[in-house]
């Protein structure tokens, strides 16, 4: 699925494409390019992360797929019928997303995996195009504060009405709703900032809510 707020060949940030040149040379066999949203295009549900990881969806092409922070996600993707299997192994293994599409805040690696304020923002009208094709009545949920912020300033809202916390809820225009997860990354995982108990119940909150 690449059709939906996707450029495969931008290169609008000069500092994240030289470093993608940089990087597909060290690692010739990488996908070091923009990674593009993998899911349904007609999905209710849209799952909003920071960036491809420099092992992961930049090795791979798929968003979450090859690094430590895919394996939760896909697994309480699957836990809750957004996902045909608990994992993501490779771009052509076969999965699935039923009524989910999964994206970034910022479509290309940054460096330490850290984009600076203006990437955000030069990315920010992908994010816009894909938040436009969701229904009213879909969920998002953000995984981390970039993904919080971005999604809100790409809807036109005040972030001070909307303040990103793990488990919050936040009403949006179309009878959408935005709710905040801490990100699922190997650091966070590990020092249990996030457990699996909090992140279950976070997509546990989406389904019941697409199931109203």
């Amino acid at each position: 699925m690449t059709g939906i707020g996707f450029d495969p060949d931008c290169r609008r940030c000069p500092r994240l494409a030289s470093f993608l040149d940089e990087v597909g040379e060290q690692y010739p066999d990488y996908h070091a390019r923009p990674v593009a949203p993998f899911g349904a295009p007609d999905a209710r549900l849209l799952v909003v992360g920071l960036a491809p990881g420099m092992h992961g969806a930049n090795a791979s092409g798929r968003p979450f797929t090859g690094d430590h922070a895919g394996i939760l996600l896909y697994q309480t993707l699957h836990r809750h019928g957004f996902a045909s299997r608990p994992e993501s192994l490779s771009a052509d293994d076969g999965l699935e997303l039923p009524d989910c599409r999964i994206t970034n805040a910022v479509k290309c690696l940054p460096p330490q995996n850290k984009p600076v304020g203006a990437e955000i923002k030069a990315c920010r009208d992908y994010l816009a195009v894909e938040l436009a094709s969701l229904p009213g009545g879909g969920v998002i949920v953000a995984l981390g504060s970039i993904a919080h912020r971005s999604v809100v300033a790409s809807l036109g809202l005040r972030q001070k009405d909307m303040q990103f916390g793990h488990g919050a809820e936040h009403a949006l225009p179309g009878g959408r709703i935005l709710l905040d997860s801490y990100h699922c990354s190997r650091y966070n995982t590990q020092t249990r900032r996030l457990t699996e108990p909090m992140f279950d119940a976070v997509f546990a909150r989406a389904r019941a809510l697409l199931d109203e």
